[in-house]
């Protein structure tokens, strides 16, 4: 294995160089987002690039803090924050417990094989998804593009002081019943314990209540007006000179990343000329160390809430990662190993845990650049993990310096170009395929907008899960409709039969009627198939059921398909079943269908066989009367 690794040495250097420099601005970036500070973003990129490269199952992957992935992540952290005082420090343990469980999951699901299952995540959920992500990290970045920062305005702060009051208080009662001594009889111990709070603690409390109030894209819309009131106009120009040199500086050359120029020649500037802008939060120097407050202090009720959000955060993670995976194949000619790529990334999430950083996944971008530099290993993920190390070790007190409004900029522009603009401008373009009254509409439309929307407004992690409801729903409403289209109900003289029924004798035709199955016969298309026994002619005496085209049979369709045989049994119709596939004669051996109520000799394998039974065994009765 060792000796496949270098077997690139020269173009995984380069690779991973290159692909270390561009994840450099974008893991600081994705840290000051998040809301767990620029040094987890950098510390996410380290460990999740090496390891994820080094356990993972492909080759030239690089693997850090993604937009999607972050989007979830600050959702987890301003949860968690909330509920610990405001107080970030406190929370860490929770948060980063969340953060492992995560990286646990996604190993997990590596060894139960789900990775080849991804891909029937339909289109329009990933789609809605990227573009609510770009829609969030757009709108909430505009605050700290503009320079304000809510928690320090004061008078935006003073309004939450009563509410803050009324927490505070409760706490405290909540304190006192859980201690035994609270009583309706003498509220001295109350009054003690409400006189030590101190102005200090009702105004962190308020800081707290006026920073969740502006977060998330509603928060951040709510205090717009009050912002463009209180614009700081040297953050604001520090933000726009980033954005512009980004875009600028890719129709120079797209040889060096955009972002770290902008962020250079920006910061520099900035610095140099000694301007008073706001800085990112300091960036520990020396190596990471890893936080053992999560095990020393674990309690698993500050972490059951948010359970389903590891899952998501997990599965939103694989599906990143193997997009990208499915990118790197593209462009290199080989083949990734879905599973073992999971078990990778979730190896990364779990130890950039451990050390305090973000979660993250496969980086298309990065993984491009990896590749056209020359990356064509494991090394070169593993060295772009290694130089923002040294860049950590070596140059922490100087990053620390960069000014915050560069970050908000450089994250504006993923957040512009996260969005899925090939499935935006596909909507009026797609077929309206679901109707809803007079109404028509495209349900796939529907489906993208609904998860953008939700997901923008309410909740990543729910609107994914509605969008999925939804997308089956429809799925499985157009199957059961199109498998009642194909399998017309009618007599063989109006039907159009199969070149194998051209002969079938005339005098029989009111006698024997046919029904062709076409497709699964599920619980999204029993319901036409219910009405066999009551469309069936009063002429007839004999059923043929050609089921060589149901392939599948599910439980529902199992138990529809058993009443409609009591029904034709109790009416003296013989039901004579041709070509039986094995799935669905499995499933009607588990019943007794077979051969209780069709017995073996009234199943054949083709029709030529049944329409030998047929000659020999049905009378022509209408010419008899």
């Amino acid at each position: 294995m060792m000796k496949k690794i270098f077997t690139n040495l020269k173009g995984d250097v380069f690779g991973g160089i290159t692909a270390g420099i561009v994840a450099l601005p974008l893991a600081l970036a994705f840290g000051v987002s998040s809301g767990m500070g620029p040094s987890a973003g950098l510390y996410g990129a380290i460990f999740i690039s090496f390891f994820a490269a080094l356990f993972g199952g492909t080759n030239t992957q690089i693997s850090g803090p993604t937009a999607p992935m972050t989007a979830v992540s600050m959702v987890v952290i301003a949860g968690i924050v909330a509920v610990n005082d405001g107080s970030l420090e406190k929370a860490m343990p929770a948060i980063l417990l969340v953060f492992i469980l995560a990286g646990l999951m996604q190993i997990g699901l590596g060894l139960m094989g789900i990775g080849r299952y991804i891909r029937y995540i339909p289109y329009p959920v990933v789609s809605g998804f990227m573009t609510a992500i770009g829609i969030i990290i757009l709108v909430t970045q505009i605050l700290p593009s503009i320079g304000y920062y809510p928690k320090e305005d004061i008078n935006f702060v003073e309004g939450f002081k009563p509410e803050a009051e009324e927490i505070i208080l409760g706490d405290i009662l909540r304190e006192e019943t859980g201690e035994g001594i609270l009583v309706l009889e003498d509220f001295q111990e109350t009054i003690v314990r409400a006189n030590e709070v101190t102005d200090e603690v009702i105004l962190k409390e308020a800081k707290t209540l006026a920073n969740k109030e502006a977060s998330g894209v509603i928060g951040a819309i709510k205090v717009l007006p009050r912002a463009l009131q209180h614009i700081d106009w040297l953050e604001l120009i520090l933000a726009l000179s980033t954005i512009i040199i980004i875009y600028g500086f890719k129709k120079i050359t797209s040889s060096i990343p955009s972002a770290l120029v902008a962020l250079l020649i920006v910061s520099g500037v900035a610095y140099g000329v000694g301007l008073d802008y706001r800085p990112i939060e300091q960036i520990p120097g020396g190596f990471p160390l890893p936080n053992l407050k999560i095990f020393t202090q674990f309690q698993l009720s500050s972490i059951t809430p948010y359970i389903f959000t590891a899952l998501t955060l997990a599965l939103l993670g694989a599906i990143d990662s193997l997009l990208t995976s499915v990118v790197a194949d593209n462009m290199t000619k080989t083949k990734h190993r879905p599973n073992k790529e999971l078990i990778g990334q979730g190896i990364g999430n779990s130890i950039a845990a451990v050390f305090g950083g973000i979660p993250g996944a496969g980086a298309t971008i990065r993984t491009v650049v990896n590749i056209n530099a020359g990356g064509k290993t494991k090394l070169s993920g593993m060295i772009a993990g290694i130089l923002l190390l040294i860049i950590l070790l070596a140059l922490g007190p100087i990053a620390s310096q960069i000014p915050a409004a560069v970050l908000a900029g450089i994250l504006i522009t993923v957040g512009i170009g996260v969005m899925d603009y090939k499935g935006l401008k596909a909507i009026p373009f797609m077929p309206k395929d679901a109707k809803l009254g007079p109404f028509k509409f495209s349900s796939e439309v529907i489906i993208m907008l609904v998860v953008m929307i939700l997901s923008s407004v309410w909740n990543l992690v729910y609107a994914v899960g509605v969008g999925l409801i939804i997308a089956s729903l429809m799925f499985m409403k157009k199957m059961g409709d199109l498998t009642a289209e194909r399998s017309d109900v009618k007599t063989l003289k109006r039907e159009k039969g199969w070149a194998d029924e051209a002969n079938f004798p005339e005098n029989l035709k009111e006698e024997v009627f046919i029904k062709h199955l076409k497709g699964p016969l599920f619980f999204g298309s029993t319901s036409e198939f219910q009405n066999l026994a009551n469309q069936i002619p009063r002429t007839a005496r004999t059923v043929i059921i050609r089921m060589g085209q149901m392939q599948y049979l599910d439980q529902s369709g199992l138990y529809t398909l058993e009443d409609v045989l009591l029904d034709l049994k109790k009416s003296n119709i013989n039901v004579l079943l041709v070509d039986v596939l094995k799935q669905p004669r499995y499933m009607m051996e588990r019943v007794n269908i077979i051969p209780n109520l069709i017995p073996e000799e009234h199943i054949f394998k083709n029709f030529a066989q049944c329409l030998g039974w047929v000659k020999q065994n049905v009378k022509d009765t209408i010419q008899i009367i």
